[in-house]
Protein backbone atom coordinates (compact mmCIF):
# COMPACT_ATOMS: atom_id res chain seq x y z
CA UNK A 1 0.00 0.00 0.00
CA UNK A 2 1.14 3.50 -0.83
CA UNK A 3 -0.55 6.54 0.68
CA UNK A 4 -0.22 10.31 0.54
CA UNK A 5 -1.15 12.13 3.74
CA UNK A 6 -1.49 15.88 4.31
CA UNK A 7 0.54 16.57 7.43
CA UNK A 8 -1.63 19.55 8.38
CA UNK A 9 -4.39 17.34 9.75
CA UNK A 10 -3.08 13.86 8.92
CA UNK A 11 -5.80 13.35 6.30
CA UNK A 12 -5.24 10.55 3.77
CA UNK A 13 -5.49 12.25 0.37
CA UNK A 14 -4.92 9.20 -1.82
CA UNK A 15 -3.84 5.59 -1.50
CA UNK A 16 -3.39 2.55 -3.67
CA UNK A 17 -2.89 -1.11 -2.97
CA UNK A 18 -0.63 -3.05 -5.29
CA UNK A 19 0.91 -6.49 -5.58
CA UNK A 20 4.38 -4.98 -5.15
CA UNK A 21 5.73 -1.68 -3.90
CA UNK A 22 6.84 -0.34 -7.28
CA UNK A 23 7.68 3.12 -8.54
CA UNK A 24 4.47 3.09 -10.62
CA UNK A 25 2.38 2.39 -7.50
CA UNK A 26 3.98 5.45 -5.89
CA UNK A 27 3.76 7.74 -8.92
CA UNK A 28 0.15 6.72 -9.60
CA UNK A 29 -0.77 7.50 -5.97
CA UNK A 30 0.92 10.89 -6.15
CA UNK A 31 -0.87 11.67 -9.43
CA UNK A 32 -4.21 10.74 -7.85
CA UNK A 33 -3.54 12.97 -4.84
CA UNK A 34 -2.50 15.82 -7.12
CA UNK A 35 -5.66 15.49 -9.23
CA UNK A 36 -7.83 15.72 -6.10
CA UNK A 37 -5.95 18.52 -4.37
CA UNK A 38 -5.01 22.06 -5.15
CA UNK A 39 -1.29 22.20 -4.44
CA UNK A 40 0.98 25.19 -3.99
CA UNK A 41 4.61 25.22 -5.04
CA UNK A 42 7.12 24.33 -2.38
CA UNK A 43 5.40 21.07 -1.44
CA UNK A 44 7.61 18.49 0.29
CA UNK A 45 6.89 14.79 0.07
CA UNK A 46 8.39 12.81 2.94
CA UNK A 47 9.28 9.17 2.37
CA UNK A 48 11.67 6.43 3.29
CA UNK A 49 14.59 5.46 1.05
CA UNK A 50 12.90 2.53 -0.67
CA UNK A 51 13.85 1.87 -4.27
CA UNK A 52 10.51 3.23 -5.50
CA UNK A 53 11.31 6.60 -3.86
CA UNK A 54 14.82 6.73 -5.29
CA UNK A 55 13.70 5.74 -8.80
CA UNK A 56 14.06 7.97 -11.83
CA UNK A 57 10.27 7.86 -12.36
CA UNK A 58 9.71 9.28 -8.87
CA UNK A 59 12.26 12.06 -9.32
CA UNK A 60 10.89 12.93 -12.77
CA UNK A 61 7.36 13.22 -11.37
CA UNK A 62 8.63 15.25 -8.41
CA UNK A 63 10.28 17.68 -10.82
CA UNK A 64 7.18 17.87 -13.03
CA UNK A 65 4.91 18.60 -10.04
CA UNK A 66 7.42 20.90 -8.28
CA UNK A 67 7.57 18.57 -5.28
CA UNK A 68 10.69 18.44 -3.12
CA UNK A 69 11.47 14.85 -2.13
CA UNK A 70 12.41 14.62 1.55
CA UNK A 71 14.18 11.58 2.95
CA UNK A 72 16.00 11.13 6.21
CA UNK A 73 19.38 9.48 6.37
CA UNK A 74 19.41 5.67 6.70
CA UNK A 75 18.48 4.60 10.22
CA UNK A 76 16.92 8.00 10.99
CA UNK A 77 13.22 7.77 10.08
CA UNK A 78 12.03 11.24 11.15
CA UNK A 79 10.89 12.44 7.71
CA UNK A 80 8.70 9.37 7.30
CA UNK A 81 7.43 9.13 10.89
CA UNK A 82 3.89 10.31 10.04
CA UNK A 83 3.52 7.59 7.40
CA UNK A 84 4.93 4.92 9.71
CA UNK A 85 2.46 6.06 12.37
CA UNK A 86 -0.48 5.88 9.96
CA UNK A 87 0.45 2.40 8.72
CA UNK A 88 0.93 1.19 12.30
CA UNK A 89 -2.51 2.56 13.23
CA UNK A 90 -4.10 0.97 10.14
CA UNK A 91 -2.60 -2.41 11.03
CA UNK A 92 -3.49 -2.23 14.74
CA UNK A 93 -7.01 -0.82 14.44
CA UNK A 94 -8.07 -2.64 11.27
CA UNK A 95 -5.93 -5.27 9.57
CA UNK A 96 -4.71 -7.24 12.60
CA UNK A 97 -8.28 -7.55 13.91
CA UNK A 98 -9.63 -9.36 10.84
CA UNK A 99 -9.04 -12.48 8.80
CA UNK A 100 -9.15 -12.10 5.05
CA UNK A 101 -9.78 -14.77 2.45
CA UNK A 102 -9.05 -12.66 -0.63
CA UNK A 103 -7.54 -9.38 -1.75
CA UNK A 104 -10.91 -7.73 -2.38
CA UNK A 105 -11.77 -8.16 1.32
CA UNK A 106 -8.53 -6.41 2.27
CA UNK A 107 -9.23 -3.59 -0.19
CA UNK A 108 -12.76 -3.18 1.15
CA UNK A 109 -11.55 -3.11 4.77
CA UNK A 110 -8.89 -0.52 3.91
CA UNK A 111 -11.45 1.62 2.04
CA UNK A 112 -13.75 1.60 5.05
CA UNK A 113 -10.92 2.26 7.48
CA UNK A 114 -9.51 5.20 5.50
CA UNK A 115 -12.98 6.77 5.42
CA UNK A 116 -13.30 6.21 9.18
CA UNK A 117 -9.78 7.56 9.76
CA UNK A 118 -10.42 10.73 7.75
CA UNK A 119 -13.98 11.58 8.79
CA UNK A 120 -14.80 9.87 12.11
CA UNK A 121 -11.65 8.96 14.06
CA UNK A 122 -11.01 11.63 16.67
CA UNK A 123 -7.42 12.76 17.24
CA UNK A 124 -6.90 12.71 21.01
CA UNK A 125 -4.45 15.61 20.83
CA UNK A 126 -7.04 18.10 19.59
CA UNK A 127 -10.41 16.31 19.66
CA UNK A 128 -10.98 16.67 15.91
CA UNK A 129 -11.01 14.37 12.90
CA UNK A 130 -8.41 14.88 10.13
CA UNK A 131 -11.20 16.29 7.94
CA UNK A 132 -12.21 18.83 10.60
CA UNK A 133 -8.60 19.93 11.11
CA UNK A 134 -8.07 20.32 7.39
CA UNK A 135 -11.35 22.17 6.92
CA UNK A 136 -10.32 24.76 9.52
CA UNK A 137 -6.94 25.25 7.85
CA UNK A 138 -8.36 25.98 4.38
Amino acid sequence: MCAVIDLCGKMVLAYRIGNDMTSSLVTDTIREAREKEKVADGLALHSDQGSQYTSQAYFDLSKEYHIRPSMSNPGCPYDNAAMENFFGTLKTECLYRMRFSCRSEVEHAVDEYVHFYNYERINLKNGLTPYEIRSKAV
